[in-house]
């Protein structure tokens, strides 16, 4: 399982792959739009959470840009917005993002999230203990 974290904050990317260190998977990272379209390409992930304001290629950007490519338009996205205004979740929900997630949030809200998105499981030393 691969979950590819976009995000210009170093903070938020380190809080997303924190929050899913319990979780069989792999977290990846890109600091812009341009990067995150590029592995998104590269590696397939099963889920994307994509910031929407970020410098060189926005989230927005992104998002239309990865719908437009028929090798990854299907990958589920979540969004993080610091807008939570009626007007900016109705924009991004017809963009084609699964959900989102207004900034700051909790790790049990993003990890709520994602299970509604893809299966996650625990590490294997996680079940044992």
């Amino acid at each position: 399982m691969k979950i590819l974290s976009v995000d210009d904050s170093k903070t938020i990317r380190m809080i997303v792959k924190r929050t899913f260190a319990p979780f069989d998977c792999t977290v990846l990272e890109a600091c812009n739009g341009e990067e995150g379209l590029a592995t998104a390409l590269a590696e397939k992930p099963d889920l994307i959470v994509l910031d929407i304001t970020m410098p060189v290629m926005d989230g927005v950007t992104m998002l239309g840009k990865l719908k437009e490519n028929p090798e990854i338009k299907s990958i589920p996205v979540i969004m993080l917005t610091a807008e939570s205004g009626r007007e900016n979740v109705a924009y991004i929900a017809k963009l084609g993002v699964r959900d989102y997630l207004v900034k700051p949030f909790k790790d049990d809200q993003l990890i709520e999230k994602v299970k509604r998105v893809i299966a996650l499981q625990p590490k294997a030393e996680a079940v044992a203990a």
